[in-house]
Parts: structure tokens; C-alpha cells; sequence
């Protein structure tokens, strides 16, 4: 443990200087090229040479036609050594032959700007002024010769620059990895969108789809912690009368035969619960394997036919309304999934559903398309006594309990008739794993209407 804490202590740090070290290279090579290109170039960079020719050359052409003027080459001689070195080594006058056209403006060649000044004996000179004051280049060393504080300048930038970026690109993913550190030890609470700020990237997304993991994880987590103490407390009834059966048994052994029909009805019990939880626990994993076409018209048709047929005996009347679409085929309408899984999902809907409604009540199916959406749509609509409004939002999970004191929150809450209140939490699995979603509400005029959804598929 010691030795992973170590090398992860050891990793924490190894991409910030990467990019570091890499940016801080990039950036000081960036600034000794340009200096070397501007070597090369062997020209002035333009915004010095404007300089140079609109305000400084002019200002030294003017003094110098003055002297000239004045005095000839001896003043101009004399007032030449007044000026810095550099001024000295770059400007001359020449005189030009008798009858030269003078050069009204100043011309720029190669690194040198000429005018030409006509004193007052009609002599012409020819003033010019050398650029290489501009870019010194050492003559002895060569162009790789690079001034320290261009060096320092360059080393100084490029450290600076790339600090601060890589302060930026690390600092997220040393907190995405904490926080995926703190979930690994057990903390679904931890979440990060709020520690990126205002960042707007890759890198904030994310986080953002790490929150979103985390709360999914914490919400699974505890609805199987929910589901697990759920499970004991139900299972704890009917464990106590089989315990209460057997020392029944013990105290009156004439009573026997009552005994064992007790115990072979409470197993029954345990038996149908245990099959239910294991149905909900296995319809997420089992539908992905399918990959059947289920006609839906036919299966709602079965199962609208057998809750007729248990209808009977409770007076209740069950009627249906499928409206097929147009644009579906003629074979009905087909989806993809587990035809046995979503069977058992529209057998606990319908039946639950038939439970709660009283005598001479009517549940009733529709079943139709929503073409937009491009889904299909069941609804089971009974005349019951309704579900109340702060049980709707929960109705659809294992063990609610509801109006009549068994597990349940209404019609579609007793697990088949079991009394497990597993019925709804298995269909709504299962309608979910086959990207589908199931909802209730109560009726204006009393009772309850569950809603499902499936995405629809064409028959190839």
C-alpha cells in the first residue's frame, strides 16, 4: 500500500513539468529565432526604419545642409565630431560632379539613405547615412552570437509563460484524480463542477461528467443498501410465522395438518418473493443478451385477453383501444427487447391495475403511437381509489406501501398480487432497460392512469 501511495506521490507532479519544461524550451527558442531571423534579414525592422526616415535622418540631413551652407566640408567636419560615434561612422558628404541632378527627397537603398543638399556656390553634396547602427552584428563571432539579455529575456519569458500554464492545465487533473481517489474509498458524496470555476473546456466537462457518474453511483448504491434492508424487513413476517408454525407444532402435534398447510403457504410465499427479487435483479443484465422483434399488438392483445378471463369472477370489465400508425408496418407495431420480460412488465400494470378496481369498475388499455416522438405509448387507466400525491413520485419502487396497508401505493403497487410490492419495480426496470420510461397519475374522476413508452422499431 505504502508502494502505491508512493508512486502515485511521485506521479502527481510529472506532468506539470512536462509541459513546463517543454512550453519554457518552445518559448526560448521562439525568441532566439526571431533574434537570429532579424540577423539574417539584414535590414532594419520596418517600424525602425520609418522612424529613422520620417523623424531622426531628416533631423541630421537638415543640420548637416546647414553647416555645408555655412562653411563648406570644414563645417560640416567640425560639427560631425560633436555627435555620438555611431552618428560619425554612418554619415558622409560627398560632392558630386558639376550639372548632377540633386535628389529632391530622401532615398532609401541597401541599408543606406541619401539626399543630396545644394549649398549657395551651386556645389551639390551627396548626404548619407549607413543603417548598421541600427543592428550591430559582431563582426568576429558570427550570427550565432546571441546578446545575454536577448538569453535572459528569452529563459526569463519562456519560465514565466509556461509556469502559468501549466499551473492551469495541471490544477484540474490534480483535482479530477483526488476526487477519483476520495470515491474510490468510498466517498459518492464528492463532487468537482463547482472547483473548475469558470472554466469552459474539455477539461470542465469532465468534471461535469464525473459529477453526474458520482451521483449515479451514490444513487445505485443507496437504492441497493434501500433494497437490501427492504429485503430483510419483508422477509422477517413470514419467517416469524413459519418459526411460530413450528412451535405451534411442538406444543399441539394434533394440530399438525393445519400447521403444514400454513408452512407450505408461507414457503410458497418466501418461494414467489425470492423470484421476484431475483427478477428485478436480473432485468438490466438480461436484456442487452436479447435481441428479439416482439409484435406489440399481439402481446398486449394476450395479456389484455387473460386479465378478461380474471376479470370475470370480480365483475370488472377490461377494455382495450389499440390504434395502430400509419406509417408503422402492417405487421403491427414492433419493438426490439425480451418479449418474456416485457410481458411480465404489462401483466403487472394491467393486473395491479385490475386489483384495485372495485366491481362493476372498468380498466381500460390504449395503446397507440406517438409519431413525433417516435414511440410507442400504453395506457392502463382503472377506477380505484388513486394513489396518494406523495407517493407517485416513489410508487414505482420495490416495497413502497400504500392505501391498504400491504406493500403497494395503489393499483399497480401489490407485485401480482403477492403483496410484495416488487410488481411496478419490476416493470418500470424492465420498460427502462428497453429505453422506454413509465409514469402515473390519478384520475379527475377517481383512479389511476399508468403511462408507458417504448422507442418503436420498423420491421426490416
Amino acid at each position: 500500500m505504502n508502494r502505491v501511495a508512493a508512486g502515485l506521490s511521485a506521479m502527481r507532479g510529472r506532468l506539470f513539468w512536462k509541459i513546463l519544461s517543454g512550453f519554457a524550451i518552445t518559448f526560448f527558442v521562439m525568441v532566439e529565432t526571431l533574434w537570429l531571423l532579424l540577423m539574417l534579414y539584414g535590414e532594419p525592422p520596418r517600424p525602425v526604419l520609418d522612424l529613422y526616415v520620417t523623424r531622426i535622418v531628416p533631423s541630421e540631413f537638415a543640420t548637416a545642409a546647414v553647416m555645408l551652407n555655412r562653411g563648406g566640408k570644414p563645417d560640416f567636419d567640425d560639427w560631425l565630431i560633436t555627435q555620438p560615434a555611431a552618428t560619425r561612422a554612418a554619415l558622409t558628404a560627398t560632392p558630386l560632379e558639376p550639372g548632377t541632378t540633386p535628389q529632391t527627397s530622401i532615398q532609401v537603398g541597401h541599408e543606406v539613405l541619401t539626399r543630396d543638399v545644394v549649398t549657395a556656390d551651386g556645389r551639390v553634396w551627396r548626404l548619407s547615412r549607413r543603417m548598421t547602427d541600427l543592428m550591430p552584428r559582431p563582426p568576429d563571432r558570427g550570427l550565432a552570437h546571441i546578446p545575454p539579455n536577448i538569453l535572459l529575456m528569452g529563459a526569463a519569458g519562456g519560465l514565466v509563460f509556461s509556469t502559468v500554464l501549466a499551473w492551469y492545465l495541471t490544477r484540474p487533473i490534480l483535482r479530477l484524480r483526488d476526487g477519483f481517489e476520495r470515491l474510490a474509498r468510498g466517498e459518492l458524496s464528492v463532487r468537482l463542477g463547482a472547483s473548475m470555476g469558470r472554466r469552459r473546456d474539455e477539461l470542465a466537462d469532465l468534471a461535469r461528467d464525473f459529477d453526474v457518474m458520482a451521483a449515479r453511483l451514490q444513487q445505485t448504491v443507496s437504492a441497493r443498501d434501500r433494497l437490501l434492508h427492504d429485503v430483510s424487513h419483508e422477509l422477517r413476517s413470514p419467517l416469524a410465522r413459519l418459526q411460530m408454525a413450528v412451535g405451534l407444532v411442538r406444543q399441539s402435534p394434533a394440530r399438525i395438518e393445519s400447521t403444514l398447510a400454513r408452512l407450505d403457504l408461507e414457503t410458497a410465499r418466501l418461494n414467489a418473493m425470492v423470484g421476484e427479487l431475483l427478477t428485478l435483479s436480473r432485468v438490466e443484465s438480461d436484456v442487452p443478451r436479447h435481441e428479439d422483434y416482439v409484435d406489440l399488438h399481439g402481446l398486449i392483445a394476450s395479456v389484455t385477453s387473460d386479465a378478461r378471463f380474471e376479470a370475470g369472477p370480480l365483475a370488472v370489465t377490461v377494455d382495450s383501444r389499440i390504434t395502430p400508425a400509419a406509417t408503422l408496418s402492417a405487421t403491427g407495431m414492433i419493438v426490439k427487447g425480451s418479449a418474456e420480460l416485457l410481458r411480465r412488465a404489462i401483466e403487472n400494470v394491467i393486473r395491479n391495475a385490475l386489483r384495485f378496481s372495485p366491481p362493476g369498475g372498468t380498466v381500460l388499455v390504449t395503446v397507440g403511437v406517438d409519431d413525433a416522438g417516435r414511440r410507442h405509448v400504453l395506457t392502463v387507466a382503472d377506477s380505484g381509489p388513486g394513489v396518494a400525491p406523495d407517493l407517485l413520485a416513489t410508487m414505482f419502487d420495490p416495497f413502497v406501501r400504500g392505501v391498504d396497508g400491504n406493500a403497494g401505493a395503489g393499483p399497480g403497487l401489490s407485485g401480482q398480487g403477492q403483496g410484495y410490492g416488487l410488481g411496478l419495480a419490476i416493470a418500470r426496470r424492465t420498460i427502462e432497460a428497453h429505453g422506454g420510461s413509465i409514469t402515473a397519475r390519478n384520475r379527475p374522476e377517481g383512479g389511476l392512469t399508468v403511462v408507458v413508452t417504448l422507442p418503436w422499431t420498423m420491421e426490416a
